[in-house]
């Protein structure tokens, strides 16, 4: 959190979200062809943190997925513009990130994928997207625009740097900071130890998502005719008080029809410390559920 300003500015570009929508919706669903493919293979971890992918020092990554006496690791190259394939034996392939329908990228991932002898099969249907078209049917979101995606990547290097330092000061359950493929979203959850109240007539997949008190933090990029870009935070289940708590920097609010506290990504890049004002947000929506929900702060948090 040391850095120039100089510097700062120059790793929180701009990104409003009608400047690169078309490529983000085709993103969105390569990322969840990839991200199936790890939840196809990997045993389900509590949450479902065996699904997300993870930010790296060119883009985003499976992490390692076992197969059989096997391993390998998809990664989205967003310097070069490459989904890399690398494996336990030393094979490394590569597919061209370009504008291409998503049918067209979902065919060729599997192809490279049987060519290293992985067989795989995924539910080729979207999830938490409005209309979803089947992957390998999808010849609408067929977009890329390589400036706009590193943009992205470089607002994920310094979100991902802000919740890592955030989680490090907490030594209660913490999730990784995490991108998760359905949501479109960063995220870093903190949890009380308690577990939550069943909620009445959740699916499966909400049960195991929410099964313990969390407060949670994350960006994500805005969507279409709605927000742009923005860093939220949400209690679950929402203690009473939480949403009238006075949280940081002066520009966050609650949302009543998220039902969470929202600051503008805008808002955070053009002040004088993004970093700073990032971790104020973390900090005190987190307080504030804490603090609303009576969490034992003393047995959860990090003091020297």
């Amino acid at each position: 959190m040391t850095a120039k300003l100089s510097d700062e500015a120059s790793c929180w570009p701009a990104l409003p979200y009608d400047s690169w929508k078309d490529t983000c919706e085709t993103l969105h669903m390569w990322t969840q062809v990839v991200g199936k493919v790890r939840l196809a293979l990997t045993p389900l971890v509590n949450h479902w943190w065996n699904v997300p992918l993870y930010v790296t020092a060119r883009g985003l990554t499976t992490s390692r997925i076992p197969y059989g006496a096997r391993a390998f690791e998809l990664t989205f190259d967003f310097v070069a513009h490459e989904l890399v394939l690398e494996t336990s034996e030393g094979t490394v392939k590569t597919l061209a990130l370009k504008p291409q329908t998503v049918a067209d990228f979902s065919r060729e991932c599997m192809a490279m994928l049987r060519g290293e002898g992985i067989e795989v099969k995924i539910w080729h249907m979207p999830v938490e997207v409005a209309h979803p078209i089947p992957f390998d049917q999808d010849t609408v979101h067929a977009s890329y625009d390589a400036e706009k995606v590193e943009r992205f990547w470089r607002i994920l290097l310094s979100v991902n740097a802000v919740f890592e330092q955030f989680r490090s000061e907490f030594i209660g359950k913490a999730s990784p900071v995490h991108f998760f493929w359905g949501s479109f979203d960063l995220a870093v959850s903190r949890f009380s130890g308690r577990r939550a109240p069943e909620r009445p007539g959740a699916d499966p997949i909400t049960r195991e998502a929410y099964s313990h008190e969390v407060s949670s933090v994350g960006w994500w990029p805005g969507t279409a005719g709605a927000m742009d870009a923005a860093f939220y935070s949400y209690a679950a289940p929402a203690p009473e008080g939480f949403s009238s708590a006075r949280v940081r920097p002066d520009a966050a609010r609650w949302d009543t029809g998220l039902g969470e506290f929202v600051l503008m990504y805008d808002d955070v890049r053009a002040g004088a410390s993004p970093s700073r004002a990032l971790l104020e947000f973390c900090r005190s929506t987190y307080e504030a559920a804490a603090r609303f929900g009576q969490w034992d702060r003393g047995a959860l948090e990090r003091t020297g």
